[in-house]
């Protein structure tokens, strides 16, 4: 048999391996973060935040379609759809090594055989399932997000310009050139993360085309850098901006209709292209040809995002940016609702960088385009303190910015920052803890599955070899149970993936330099060229691995040609094939196979439901056509598909508070959703177009009184929104400023309105007006009046609820809103905290548990903070019956959630980085049970809690002096949590509060014991 036809038989068997892992550790429905926003946008074609996925959403279109359409396989088609391509990423990676490993093993044009053609494949197999098996990789396989399918193009893309090289003497071979560029235009529809691969195809392409000098290298790779640049900035987004400058021209001068100024660029720009392309065949410029037709092709593939435009002009439920106009369209590629960061030029966060105005800000109003006011952006060159390579940039504090920067830097507070810190915040943070510690949890080990922020306790890359990971990070062995030999994402790889790829590394780089340069610079781009891209700050809201997956897949080549290196050091040792059978075999078993062992029980997600079952929590616990104001993703995406996939609960209204800051999101108010009707808004479309009340300041105006509380409704609308000279400022620039004379507010209430329609409970007694004050706010953000206007425009005809309390609180409506299950309803009754019966009724008939009862099922940490946040508001509602003295009415609450959430899946005790909120919650949990005189369960929780809370004191002490005593500890670390000198030893310094939070929780626990047992704790 040929090896042609072994390479492809096996690839295809490795690609049905890797298969029918995803297809077993599939998650059946939705996941949290972004899979509820992508399955629902598949499930209708809709559009998802910027920059979009058109290409995934018209793939994930057609696997619902292949899964019957129906809506209860919807989720799991979309999941398919990731690990079908994650399958075909294996295939493709397993193709690429065989290419190299075939270079290593013999000439080239000269056919294997025998051991040799063993040895090819079994590089192969190992450095591709190596990668399958990859925690990373494996992540994103099983859920429905773009990450799988931007790793299928990136293997795609990389082996298509292998297989151009492969081919590149014989006529014709440039189709694959122009193929991989149409590939990679249409993958933009996808993720960019594939335009990385750029600079290693065009180095394979100078090997191959040109005489290989020093200089020559250096040129093409300064080159291949230019051309990546030229396709993000010019082919992706100076187009659609050139498209909609077009389009503002043809539209508001010539009078004609919407997208003819876009059509006619297009038109244009395609006929200079195949202009140039013929003038270029005509002088016989074969190259210039090459790349114009390669160019043609990527905008080709870049037309997927004319669905967007389409699909957003039909007003889908889920329709991010309202993209339906080429100006819209061009924000939406610009992630322009996000923050900017500098990259090569800036500043450091001692010093903010000033604003310029970027030229007029266009937006669709009736039948033409208007200027909404200025396009500020922050420029970052101008600041007097900037400098080249800015890391430490960020002055905000909403994730931690100061204290991320001390704990990497070594900088002390009010210190000013010098270069050498901004190198070792690179190093430290952004290069070793948001990248190379990634790398090694994929073929080193992991240490647990608690997202990390810079201590020896959370989430560190270990080596499995007790004696090294002692030395990194402390005694392994003191751990609390919780979050070592019981945590899932405890793996240990004891570093044979990661020391197999480093052999096949550095015999690649001996035995095959140029093909050595074109893998390295994949693992660069896809890599630390992305770190320094990112230039991330402060503590993350998530871990980011799955952003550097290209980097791994890199690396997964090299884990391959380690097998061709051992097979071929062995080779010239000991005699005959079963040397070359014996390393094959061992390292299948101590690479993949160790890998698939043990990082099975962490990503097998074949029984989880709990994003779906916190949708549906949440929107039970809506009253029937409420709107629902959600903090963030996790509160939101799923509830999205709950509504637009499985139909559940339509007649609410999610909207995301902190995007209300968008004129567009305001808008969709304006329109019936689903079984949502509209909402009446009274700021009108006008009022808040474009940056329009982005900012409203505080400000004494003549004729108010600061003391006073104002109707919200009059001067929202009436002073806040109008562009009165007495309630406006013009400043230098020529911004309108807009102002705002009271912080102080007051929301009628209808009486009769609220009792009939359910809003509060008979015998409750009514506030005549709502009063809000807001005096603790600088100024007011657009979604803060949104949000606002929302409620006095509604006059309580509609119930207004919260997904968080703090949304409220911070719109000063604290004492205005009370649980009624997990959600928190807007009520003109003070302070009432909990709606007993409303909550009661929808915990126990109505809730569920993401099959958290069943035994086996892995809840990852967000998973377990999701969990936390049901059981909170079963405390918070048992809490509620005991203030009306109904004890057995809160033990039946406590009971439903012990009974449907198995201790072995989530713990009463359990470790966390975030200050043991986990083990606070239980506290308060066991509290309650006391209270309700359920004993039993008391004992239960107990006994889980303080088993956790001693390991913890006992692990805080080995990371210092073991002899210390418990009490100077603790000591110690109140001192600190107080700002004041105490003596911890480095690794402890971290853990100061969860040092002191334990021991108080212990002396909580004995002190609880003994006052409602009688008992005197041990």
């Amino acid at each position: 048999m040929r090896f042609r036809t072994i390479n492809n038989l096996a690839g295809w068997i490795v690609c049905l391996i890797a298969f029918a892992v995803y297809a077993c550790t599939l998650e059946p429905t939705t996941s949290l973060w972004d899979c509820g926003e992508f399955i629902s946008a598949a499930y209708k074609l809709q559009i998802p935040h910027p920059p979009g996925a058109p290409l995934f959403i018209l793939l994930g279109r057609f696997f619902v379609i292949l899964f019957g359409d129906n809506p209860q396989t919807a989720a799991i088609a979309v999941n398919t759809l990731s690990a079908v391509a994650s399958a075909f990423t294996i295939l493709f990676l397993f193709w690429s090594i065989t290419h190299f490993a075939r270079k290593l093993v013999l000439l080239q044009g000269v056919e294997p055989q025998g051991r040799q053609v063993f040895t090819i494949i079994s590089a192969g197999t190992i450095g591709a399932l190596a990668y399958a098996f990859s925690d990373s990789f494996w992540f994103s396989a099983v859920e429905g997000e773009v990450y799988a399918l931007s790793s299928f193009f990136t293997a795609l893309v990389f082996w298509a310009a292998l297989k151009w090289e492969q081919q590149a003497d014989q006529p014709g071979a440039d189709r694959w050139l122009v193929f991989l560029f149409f590939m990679m235009g249409v993958s933009i529809g996808v993720h960019l993360l594939n335009l990385l691969t750029i600079p290693a195809i065009i180095m394979i392409y100078y090997f191959k085309r040109f005489r290989v000098t020093r200089k020559g290298t250096l040129l093409a790779f300064i080159v291949a850098c230019a051309i990546t640049g030229v396709v993000q900035k010019f082919i992706i987004q100076s187009t659609i901006r050139g498209a909609g400058w077009f389009d503002i021209q043809f539209v508001n001068e010539l009078g004609l209709p919407f997208f003819s100024g876009f059509i006619t660029f297009f038109i244009l720009l395609t006929g200079a292209l195949l202009l140039a392309v013929r003038y270029a065949s005509r002088k016989q410029w074969y190259r210039l040809k090459l790349g114009l037709v390669c160019s043609l092709f990527m905008l080709l593939g870049y037309s997927t995002y004319t669905t967007t435009l389409l699909r957003s002009n039909a007003n889908p439920g889920v329709d991010f940016n309202n993209v339906d106009n080429p100006i819209t369209l061009a924000s939406y590629l610009g992630r322009e609702q996000y923050n900017d960061w500098p990259i090569l030029y800036g500043p450091d966060f001692t010093e903010k960088a000033p604003y310029a105005a970027n030229g007029d800000q266009y937006v669709k109003l009736g039948n033409r385009y208007a200027v909404a006011g200025k396009d500020f952006r922050q420029d970052w060159a101008a600041a007097p303190g900037a400098h080249f390579f800015p890391r430490l940039w960020d002055p905000g504090n909403d994730r931690r910015q100061p204290e991320c920067y001390q704990r990497f830097t070594g900088l002390e507070e009010g210190e000013a920052p010098t270069m050498a810190d901004n190198i070792r915040y690179f190093s430290n943070y952004q290069a070793g803890w948001m990248y190379m510690r990634y790398f090694l949890w994929n073929f080193s080990g992991k240490q647990n599955d608690l997202q990390g922020f810079g201590n020896a306790r959370d989430s560190n890359f270990i080596t499995g070899f007790s004696f090294v990971d002692n030395a990194l990070h402390g005694d392994q062995s003191m751990l609390p149970d919780s979050i070592h030999q019981d945590n899932k994402g405890y793996n240990r790889l004891y570093m044979l993936p990661l020391a197999l790829g480093i052999i096949g590394l550095v015999f690649h780089f001996r035995r095959q330099k140029k093909d050595f340069l074109v893998s390295g610079l994949l693992f660069f781009f896809t890599g630390l060229a992305v770190v320094v891209y990112l230039n991330q700050s402060g503590f993350q809201p998530r871990e980011r691995d799955y952003a550097y997956v290209g980097s791994f897949y890199a690396f997964a080549i090299w884990i391959g040609l380690g097998v061709v290196a051992l097979s071929q050091w062995l080779g010239k040792w000991a005699k005959g094939s079963l040397p070359v059978y014996a390393i094959a075999g061992c390292c299948l078993l101590a690479v993949p196979g160790l890998m698939l062992q043990q990082e099975w029980d962490d990503h097998d997600r074949s029984d989880k439901t709990l994003a779906r079952d916190l949708a549906r929590n949440y929107l039970e616990s809506c009253p029937p056509n409420a709107i629902l104001l959600t903090a963030e993703d996790n509160d939101t995406y799923p509830l999205w598909y709950l509504q637009e996939v499985e139909g559940v609960r339509r007649d609410v209204r999610v909207m995301i508070s902190g995007i209300l800051s968008m004129d567009w999101y305001i808008n969709q108010l304006r329109y019936k959703v689903n079984d949502s009707d509209p909402f009446a808004m009274p700021l009108t479309p006008e009022q808040i177009a474009g940056n329009r009340l982005n900012l409203v300041y505080p400000a004494k105006l003549p004729g108010f009184d600061a003391n006073k509380y104002y109707d919200l409704r009059e001067m929202l609308t009436n002073v806040a929104a109008s562009d009165d000279p007495r309630y406006t400022h013009l400043t230098e620039e020529g911004e309108l400023i807009h102002l705002l004379p009271t912080r102080k507010f007051s929301v009628p209430v209808d009486e009769h309105l609220v009792r009939t329609n359910g809003t509060v409970q008979p015998g409750e007694t009514i506030l005549p007006q709502l009063t809000i004050d807001l005096s603790n706010k600088e100024y007011f953000l657009k979604n803060d009046l949104a949000i606002l206007a929302l409620i006095a425009d509604n006059k309580w005809k509609r119930p207004i609820c919260f997904s968080s309390s703090s949304t409220a609180a911070d719109l000063g409506l604290e004492k205005y809103v009370r649980l009624e299950g997990l959600t928190w309803r807007l009520a003109p009754v003070e302070n009432s905290l909990v709606n007993t019966a409303v909550a009661s009724k929808n915990i126990l008939e109505k809730f569920s548990y993401g099959n958290a009862g069943r035994p086996g099922v892995y809840f990852d940490e967000e998973n377990r903070r999701r969990l936390n946040t049901i059981r909170i508001a079963h405390l918070q509602v048992a809490q509620g019956l005991l203030h009306t003295g109904d004890k057995a009415g809160a033990r039946a609450i406590l009971r439903r959630f012990d009974s449907q959430v198995s201790p072995a899946n989530f713990p009463y005790g359990y470790t966390t980085n975030l200050g043991n909120q986990h083990n606070i919650v239980s506290a308060q949990f066991l509290q309650t049970c006391y209270l309700a005189d359920d004993l039993e369960l008391a004992r239960k929780v107990t006994t889980s809690l303080e088993k956790d809370l001693r390991q913890q004191l006992r692990y805080y002490r080995h990371l210092g002096d073991a002899e210390q005593p418990e009490e100077q500890l603790v000591q110690n670390a109140y001192q600190l949590v107080q700002g004041k000198p105490g003596e911890l030893a480095s690794r402890q310094y971290a853990f100061a509060r969860d040092i002191l939070s334990s021991w108080q929780l212990l002396q909580q626990l004995k002190d609880w014991e003994l006052e409602f047992t009688g008992k005197k704790s041990s």
